[in-house]
């Protein structure tokens, strides 16, 4: 037997030695960890409480409110112009004042066109003499029908030319169309005007008009004479208006539905222009059960919520009304009086231990 064999014989011996004598102690230690190794799920197994808040259910009223944005528009706006060119001779408005319907706003050069009117407005004495003179010779048989039409003829010609040139007049005269404010004067006297030249402007905001649009989901709910409820930026008031227009049919890019409504506007407080944040009651239910949203799950297409029971979560099937922002409708499945739990919902099952902290 060499050197190298001896050596690994008596490391051999050696370990087999120390293995017989460390023996008991190691059988122990391994009892022991195997007991604490079965004993641990038994810990692990033993359910915590789950602490959630809870509410009472009662029956209260809903109401479906339909927000989305809208702009103030005037009732009506136009631009002034003159429907004759000329020089503007006179202008008769201050600039951001009130006017009238029919009010003379301002004026073009009509000399020409007055003295054309004086000219036909001399004949017609003569012209209607001639009339009256064969008349009276048809009337003893003196002159043929055809002689007397023809001075007829000639009168009606001449206060047809009449009626011409003060239609002509009138386009000189600019007017206001109806009763509003006017704007910012673009032109001055002197100046020479023409159907393109844009005057000033006018513009009536007494009573002001909202224009908005709604999805596709309530266009069926927006009609005639629907009240609604707008505000504008830093502004706390809160304005409401009726709806006196929609739209006939939806926008095929946006798929939603344009209506109009109209505020009073006493006193022309509000521009034109703001953005209003509106409102809209679009439903309003006075008997129902109404949940957080956050209280309820849906799950394998089932819509669930948990109520308490006995120290425990139970689940319970529901279904769904009206929505609101915040809220849902119950029909089916909860009644006045149960404990609906509305924290840790996603952490509860049926059957689970539960504490309630806080009940509403």
């Amino acid at each position: 037997m060499n050197k190298k064999t001896k050596i690994l014989v008596f490391s051999a011996i050696i370990l087999l030695i120390a293995g017989m004598a460390l023996y008991p102690q190691m059988k122990k230690w391994f009892a022991t960890n195997e007991s604490h190794a079965i004993e641990k799920p038994k810990d692990s197994q033993k359910k915590q409480p789950l602490n959630v808040n809870a509410q009472i259910i009662k029956i209260e009223r809903i109401t479906d409110i339909y927000r989305t944005k809208g702009l103030l528009i005037p009732d009506e706006e136009v631009d002034l112009i003159f429907e004759t060119s000329g020089r503007v001779t006179n202008i008769y408005f201050n600039e951001g004042s009130s006017v009238r319907k029919g009010q003379l706003l301002a004026k073009v050069n009509d000399k020409p066109l007055q003295a054309e009117l004086k000219k036909l407005e001399s004949q017609l004495p003569l012209a209607q003499e001639r009339v009256f003179r064969q008349k009276s010779l048809l009337d003893k048989d003196a002159v043929s029908q055809e002689a007397f039409e023809s001075v007829n003829t000639e009168l009606e010609k001449l206060k047809a030319d009449i009626e011409l040139a003060k239609a002509r007049i009138a386009q000189t005269e600019l007017r206001a169309p109806f009763d509003g404010i006017i704007g910012l004067r673009l032109i001055s006297e002197g100046a020479y005007a023409s159907p393109t030249k844009v005057i000033s402007k006018l513009t009536k905001i007494s009573p002001l008009k909202i224009e908005f649009s709604v999805n596709e989901k309530q266009a069926n709910e927006i009609r005639n004479g629907i009240s609604l409820s707008f505000s504008i930026e830093n502004d706390k008031n809160t304005y409401q208006a009726t709806v006196y227009a929609v739209e006939s049919k939806l926008d095929e890019a946006t798929l939603s539905l344009k209506a109009r409504a109209r505020y009073p506007n006493p006193g022309g407080k509000l521009k034109p222009g703001h953005s209003a944040t509106i409102e809209i009651k679009m439903k309003e239910i006075n008997n129902a059960i109404v949940v957080p949203s956050i209280a309820t799950l849906a799950e394998m297409g089932r819509d669930i919520a948990f109520v308490y029971k006995n120290g425990k979560a139970q689940q319970v099937e529901l279904k769904k009304g009206m929505r609101t922002a915040s809220s849902i409708q119950i029909l089916d499945g909860l009644q006045p009086g149960d404990t609906l739990l509305v924290s840790g919902v996603m952490q509860l099952r049926d059957g689970m231990p539960v504490t309630i902290d806080k009940i509403e």
